[in-house]
């Protein structure tokens, strides 16, 4: 994970980089140990590179930002959130298709 696409969510830069956002916003919640998370990172990736202009994608880790995925009911991982607005529109919990992550980033534009 060390793309430039995806900025580093944390439980002090959350409000600014993700709810004061102009643009949709799509978390990441995740933990270095989950395998699940591992493996749909880079489709969450990849993503991140076909949305560039209208998305922004971020990742948390949540074993160092727990205050943020409590906030949000992160309860298993990886959960997505899309943000906009400053609102959670919608979630994905655990490891799912391209297809399906990418049908959810779309519904945000």
């Amino acid at each position: 994970m060390g793309s430039e696409l995806l900025g580093v969510a944390t439980d002090d830069n959350f409000e600014g980089e993700v709810l004061k956002n102009d643009k949709p916003v799509v978390v990441d919640f995740w933990a270095p140990w989950c395998g699940p998370c591992k493996a749909i990172g880079p489709v969450f990736e990849e993503l991140a590179g076909q949305f560039k202009d209208s998305v922004k994608f971020m990742k948390m880790n949540v074993d160092d930002n727990q205050k943020t995925a409590v906030k949000f009911g992160v309860r298993s991982i990886p959960t997505i959130i899309l943000f906009k607005e400053g609102q959670l529109s919608d979630t994905i919990v655990g490891l799912v298709s391209r297809e399906k992550l990418e049908c959810f980033v779309k519904k945000s534009l």
